[in-house]
């Protein structure tokens, strides 16, 4: 595959940036050392496909604002515990006192609800596409069984919409999305087409290991070869076309899409997910009057810029040296699947 892949570069005769949309395809990238197994002049560019990452500061502001109440418990999955806010961190905030818990699912904050009839339990609700079917069962399920103190609040945000802001930008020329496998899962091939049709660039939907990955690539080189813009599927086992309907019927009857802030990005139309009026008794911004003030980026954090692909870890000044995964400084160091915390990881095989 890596022959096929060296072969059809060469006969295209240019160079090529192709983005990785995904945060695991970014850490398989690394791990299986494939940057370093391409050819001159074909570059991949890690993209804003984790969701821990592009959370806004602001989000997490007020994520760390609910919690501090003493009302409340504030339930989140662990990875967004140690994403810098404003000024502190949810794990900061849970040393000092605030009642914050780590659950692996929204239905084990349902289960503190239904525990701490008491208390209002928060559920800070993040992820893409993947996990926002979840969260929409659990809200769907509270209302059910008649649990009155379990709110979220979502800072979901959806895909294609990233995308095509990226597509709109002056910053980095993209050539070909490998686009997010467990995303395309749930919503199926169908919203991206935007991308080849209105911007004639190839997508390839590929899995994780090296060959699902060397086939993705090579997938996008054929199209440019051919001098033609698909979205194709290398993932085939798993992504279909039509995706997983009941998913997305779920997502559409508890939410609806609303503008939302990516970290490095900025506001993207219609990128994020909120409860729908219906629900707004579950919503947690509803629910608590809070005036979150935004506040800028870390003084030398090169996060944005990583995260829509015109720099590399390595470029930031504060990068293993201020800035590691003991005590991120961006938010890209948080998460294992951020560029920064996947490069630092395995920077000692980029590096030979």
């Amino acid at each position: 595959m890596i022959d096929i892949v060296r072969n059809l570069h060469g006969r295209i005769g240019r160079p090529l940036n192709f983005m990785e949309v995904c945060g695991t395809h970014t850490v398989a990238i690394f791990r299986h050392g494939i940057r370093s197994l391409l050819p001159d002049g074909l570059k991949l560019l890690s993209g804003p496909g984790c969701p821990v990452c592009v959370t806004s500061i602001r989000d997490v502001d007020t994520a760390i604002a609910i919690a501090c109440r003493e009302d409340v418990i504030l339930t989140t999955f662990g990875d967004m515990m140690r994403v810098p806010g404003g000024t502190k961190s949810l794990m900061e905030v849970k040393a000092e006192g605030a009642d914050i818990r780590i659950v692996y699912s929204p239905l084990d904050s349902l289960k503190i609800a239904r525990d701490n009839p008491s208390k209002k339990v928060v559920f800070f609700s993040a992820g893409f596409e993947t996990t926002a079917p979840s969260a929409a069962a659990t809200v769907s399920e509270a209302e059910r069984v008649g649990i009155p103190n379990f709110y979220i609040y979502s800072v979901h945000k959806v895909v294609p919409p990233a995308l095509e802001a990226l597509l709109l930008s002056d910053d980095v020329r993209i050539d070909g999305f490998i686009l997010p496998g467990h995303v395309s899962t749930i919503i199926g091939t169908k919203p991206y087409k935007f991308i080849p049709d209105r911007y004639s660039i190839p997508c390839a939907v590929t899995g994780f290991d090296a060959n699902d990955i060397f086939g993705g690539i090579a997938m996008l080189l054929k199209q440019t070869l051919d001098r033609k813009a698909l979205v194709e599927v290398e993932y085939k086992t798993v992504v279909k076309e039509e995706g997983n309907p009941k998913a997305v019927k779920f997502i559409e009857e508890i939410f609806e899409p609303a503008d939302s802030y990516w970290r490095g990005i900025g506001v993207i139309q219609g990128s994020g997910l909120k409860l729908r009026k219906s629900w707004e008794h579950r919503d947690a911004e509803k629910v608590f009057d809070l005036a979150i003030p935004d506040a800028s980026e870390p003084k030398g954090c090169m996060c944005g810029l990583v995260l829509r692909g015109i720099k590399m870890p390595s470029d930031c000044p504060l990068f293993a040296k201020a800035c590691t995964p003991d005590k991120p400084v961006g938010a890209c160091m948080v998460s294992s699947e951020g560029s920064c915390a996947a490069y630092y990881r395995y920077r000692d095989v980029l590096e030979r």
